[in-house]
This record gives structure tokens, sequence and C-alpha cells, in this order.
């Protein structure tokens, strides 16, 4: 059971990271310019242009980093003790952030309403189900 609950949490950490790479180098897929590309993924107030790239550069590296953690966790036999402990703060990382989301102060910092609507559907979900995910793995790991 852990390893299909850290498989899917590897395909979801892999796509992120694919397109954040993707962003790194300067595309915009999968929308047609930078400025609604901007809006829709990063959200803030007035946003005209996309995070510096090697901001996007560093989220490709550390999701693609905590899919490869999500697979090390669901070894029972790999990392011992302190790979278990690590899989704690990733699993708070995700859970907060899946949590803001839902809050008046963030709908307020993210006011774009491609952002407000993706964040709501698809953004905050998915992070709070991959830091359950996380969790999850970490409580199986201890049993």
């Amino acid at each position: 059971m852990s390893m299909l609950i850290a498989a899917l949490m590897f395909i979801a950490l892999l796509a992120v990271s694919v397109a954040h790479f993707i962003w790194s180098v300067g595309q915009t897929w999968p929308i047609r310019n930078e400025k609604l590309l901007a809006q829709t993924v990063a959200g803030f107030r007035d946003i005209e242009r996309m995070p510096p790239k090697m901001a996007s550069l560093a989220v490709a590296i550390a999701t693609l980093l905590a899919g490869i953690l999500a697979l090390a966790l669901a070894d029972h036999d790999s990392g011992g003790f302190p790979l278990t402990l690590l899989g704690l703060p990733l699993a708070a990382v995700f859970l907060v952030r899946g949590a803001l989301g839902y809050t008046a102060w963030w709908a307020d910092k993210t006011p774009e309403p491609s952002f407000r609507f993706n964040d709501r559907r698809v953004y905050s979900p998915l992070c709070l189900m991959l830091g359950a995910g996380f969790l999850t793995l970490v409580i199986m790991r201890l049993l």
C-alpha cells in the first residue's frame, strides 16, 4: 500500500517539477503568454511576469526531490529513522500550503481570478493530499 501511495505522489510531484522546469527555461506552456501564466500560477496582485527563472528551477528541483523522497519512504528498509523523520517537515510544508489556500489572508495576497479558481480546485487540494501522503508514509514506517 505504501508503494502505491508513494507512486501516486511521485507522479503528481514529477508533473509539477516538469512544469516548473519548462517555465525555468522561459517557456509559457500550457498558457499562451507570460502575463496570463503568471496570473494563473502565481496569482499575486498586479503580477505581470513570472517569478525569476531560478525560482522556477528551484521549485522544479525541490518537487522532484520530494517525489524521490516519497518513493524512498515507501521502502521500509531504506534510510532508517532519519529518513522517516525527514518526511515530517515535508508533510508539514504541504499541509500548511494546502490549508493556506483556504484562508482570507492568502486570497487577499493572490486575488487573480484564474489563480483563485485553480488554487481552490487544484493547487490547495493537491498540497493537502501530498501532505497527507507524506504523513501516511511516515506513520506506515513507524508501525
